[in-house]
């Protein structure tokens, strides 16, 4: 069984066929499969389309809720949610195709992994992104290395599957619902010695999405976020874990 959970914020123009088409994606594999759609406190019709699909759309359940809590609380809700061996979440615009779902499911299975993330920075990758951004995650790779032996090299991507109980378990624990939280979930998923494999994405940009393009401020503040993770992990040691 395999949950995915698709995080939305105002993404009523597009959120009923992309749904349609992660569906119809995971049924093309013969996968058995829930996709829990979080309507994470949108100001437009998001709900209601959403309620649409998962009383038309095989597979689709309504995860939804009215207070917007962030991308991050939105896959925390989806991961409590969640009844599926294995679980994952891809980005509600699909700026990451769907497909490359069902290569990492396979991909997990093959090489008995428990945790599989897209990486931008992966050489295979069909990606064009600012340089800015290359920037910060090259950065970024440096520091979580230091931090958390981490050697993943891009922690951002929005499409990751995991063992399901290893998430949960991580999930029930975690702290940060800001943008943080993928480091978070990777840096608990390292410490409980999970292996993390990285895969190559193809990236459509379309549009400006939500929970796609990250500010100046949220590089700080996930910066420092990122701080309180390892003070919280490595010297307080405050996770039970």
């Amino acid at each position: 069984m395999l949950s995915i959970i698709v995080p939305s914020y105002n993404e009523g123009a597009h959120i009923y066929d992309n749904l349609k088409t992660i569906s119809d994606t995971l049924d093309s594999a013969g996968l058995v499969y829930e996709i829990l759609a979080v309507n994470d406190g949108s100001k437009d019709n998001t709900g209601d389309e959403i309620r649409r699909a998962a009383s038309s759309i095989k597979g689709v359940k309504d995860a939804g809720y009215e207070v917007n809590r962030g991308k991050g609380g939105a896959i925390l809700h989806g991961i409590k949610m969640s009844t599926g061996d294995i679980v994952g979440f891809i980005d509600a615009d699909l700026e990451l195709p769907a497909h490359h779902l069902i290569e990492f499911v396979r991909t997990m299975e093959e090489e008995k992994c428990s945790v599989v993330i897209g990486s931008k920075m992966h050489k295979e990758s069909k990606v064009d992104y600012p340089p800015l951004r290359k920037f910060v995650s090259w950065g970024y790779y440096v520091i979580l290395k230091i931090l958390f032996g981490l050697k993943c090299k891009d922690t951002q991507t929005g499409i990751k599957i995991y063992n399901g109980d290893l998430l949960r378990s991580i999930g029930s624990v975690q702290k940060v619902n800001s943008y943080a939280f993928d480091i978070e979930q990777l840096a608990l998923a390292n410490y409980k010695k999970a292996t993390i494999k990285e895969m190559p994405i193809e990236v459509h940009y379309a549009r400006s999405g939500s929970f796609s393009r990250i500010s100046l401020g949220a590089i700080f503040k996930m910066f420092f976020d990122t701080i309180g993770i390892w003070w919280n992990l490595r010297i307080r040691k405050k996770y039970s874990l």
